[in-house]
């Protein structure tokens, strides 16, 4: 077996001095772990930082200062041909602390068979052995946010490094997730709108009414349809529809619903376009979805229409987001799929949204074209 048992006096701030994070597997879940990765830059600021993600995730971490640099996961991560070349890679960069964020076995038995030191995670699914500090599940998770949870084991690692004599300290505060666009991305995302007719002059909505992995979080695409139409023709804003390739067929019931015509960027941007994008628009109206994530970070207004999905873990974190949800007696029941009518989506309708957006919109003031929106 690896070596798994190490006493306190290990765990220095002197003596790690490269450090692997294995980053989560789903936009908004990685947006929701910046405040953990902002809080172990704070405790360990000579550390050089590596984030071990998807491809994906590095459109949403270019430029972050928390992070050096980023390791790719290839999505075939559930096989042993990928599992190998990461076990070789960790070993390479001779890592000395895995700080695991995901619960699950792989990343576990990766830092295990790479030989990383110490390796911290939470002891789930069977990993306990894998782990040299295995740490239980907080007995509040399910009732307090997913930010918490990342947070948690980080303040796990401080607790270490103060019981082994070090004293380093993450300052009490509140989440961190601002995520920033450098400027030149924000010009390019300007341009891109520009080669679709969106003007700066006129209020700019996004739309994101598909989810990739609940259908059952989607609001239906004809009230999509009908809120798009009241946001063109009675306050006069400029509609974008956005989403994944594998989105379209919604995106297209909302476009066949509709009397009015959106741009339509469904399938058409890469998610670092998309988040240089929503930097860049004053308001966007979405399901429970990563987007929904994204924008809150970036400080972008956003509303978030809730169904099958608990609001208290997983909603956007921050004060530019809102949450519109009437919950049924069997909300969250967190289904893919609603067995029954979907009451908790249907009793919201477009007027309200529309209600919402136009008072959110008559909040917002504006900078020059191009520039950053504010609330």
């Amino acid at each position: 077996m690896w070596p798994r048992d190490f006493s306190l006096r290990d765990f220095n701030s002197q003596h790690i001095e490269r450090v692997a994070v294995r980053g989560v597997n789903w936009v908004g879940d990685a947006v929701m772990t910046v405040p953990a990765l902002r809080d172990l830059r704070q405790l360990l600021p000579a550390t050089h930082i590596t984030l071990v993600t998807r491809p994906w995730a590095r459109d949403i971490f270019e430029g972050a200062d928390f992070i050096d640099d980023v390791l790719l996961v290839a999505d075939e991560a559930n096989q042993p041909r990928s599992w190998l070349r990461q076990i070789w890679e960790w070993r390479r960069r001779r890592f000395d602390l895995a700080l695991l964020l995901p619960n699950a076995f792989a990343p576990a038995l990766i830092a295990a068979a790479a030989r990383v030191p110490l390796r911290v995670g939470y002891a789930t699914q069977n990993r306990r052995r894998l782990l040299t500090h295995p740490f239980a599940a907080p007995a509040w998770r399910g009732e307090r946010h997913e930010v918490l949870y990342y947070r948690q084991l980080v303040r796990e690692i401080e607790q270490l490094l103060a019981q082994s004599g070090d004293a380093p300290r993450v300052a009490v505060r509140e989440p961190d997730f601002a995520l920033h666009v450098a400027p030149a991305r924000g010009d390019a995302a300007a341009q891109l709108l520009r080669r679709y007719g969106i003007k700066r002059d006129q209020p700019i909505v996004v739309l994101c009414p598909g989810s990739t992995n609940s259908r059952a979080k989607r609001w239906p695409a004809e009230r999509y349809a009908a809120l798009a139409d009241q946001l063109i023709a009675q306050a006069g804003a400029q509609v974008i529809i956005i989403g994944a390739l594998e989105e379209s067929d919604v995106t297209q019931q909302v476009s066949a619903h509709m009397r009015q015509h959106p741009t339509v960027l469904t399938g058409e941007m890469s998610l670092a376009e998309t988040v240089a994008v929503l930097r860049v628009v004053d308001l966007l109206i979405t399901n429970d979805t990563g987007p929904a994530h994204i924008a809150a970070a970036l400080g972008v207004q956003t509303l978030v229409i809730f169904g099958p999905t608990n609001p208290a873990t997983t909603r956007p974190f921050g004060p530019s987001a809102e949450v519109v949800r009437r919950p049924p007696d069997c909300a969250p029941c967190m289904l893919r799929d609603c067995p029954i009518d979907h009451r908790c989506m249907t009793a919201i309708s477009a007027e309200e949204i529309f209600a919402r957006a136009v008072s959110l919109l008559e909040r917002m003031t504006r900078r020059a074209p191009g520039l950053e929106v504010v609330s």
